[in-house]
């Protein structure tokens, strides 16, 4: 089994930063593009950004030059660095992982998602 542990989120004043951790833990032998996605309420879930096992990253247009995706592949971890937060970006935050793992010697792909953070940005 696979675990996704998401870490950092937060009450922080507009124009703030927060950093925020995930870390994958279990059978992993090894993960394609880690993500990470945000809901606020009353909303649908929405994808903020996206890094290959490579590197290559992807933002959603509203959180360009403000946020930067990065991950450590030897520690199984992705983080998210948020910076001139603002009220609209209030929502809970979760990872997402495609993770090919093992079973019984097996390989298997699957993708996870973490259980949220909280990031709230006070105006």
């Amino acid at each position: 089994q696979v675990q996704l542990v998401e870490s950092g989120g937060g009450l922080v004043q507009a124009g703030g930063s927060l950093r925020l951790s995930c870390a994958a833990s279990g059978s992993i032998l090894s993960i394609n593009t880690m993500a990470w996605y945000r809901q606020a309420p009353g909303k649908e879930r929405e994808l903020v950004a996206t890094i290959t096992s490579g590197g290559s990253t992807n933002y959603a247009d509203s959180m360009k030059g403000r946020f930067t995706i990065s991950r450590d592949n030897a520690k199984n971890t992705v983080y998210l660095q948020m910076n001139s937060l603002k009220p609209e970006d209030t929502a809970v935050y979760y990872c997402n992982a495609n993770v090919r793992y093992a079973t019984n010697s097996i390989p298997k792909v699957r993708t996870y998602w973490g259980q949220g953070t909280q990031v709230t940005v006070s105006s």
